[in-house]
């Protein structure tokens, strides 16, 4: 049996992957939260 190869995710490499990922959803959630307010007017 072989040992598995232990690789560190760098910084820069996970700042992008959480932007990637986080700031279409926030975009989203915001997006969620205007239309929702039209109702309470």
């Amino acid at each position: 049996m072989q040992a598995a190869e232990v690789r560190k995710t760098g910084k820069l490499q996970l700042a992008l992957a959480w932007s990637i990922a986080g700031i279409p959803l926030l975009a989203g959630v915001y997006q969620t939260l205007v239309n929702a307010m039209k109702l309470f007017q």
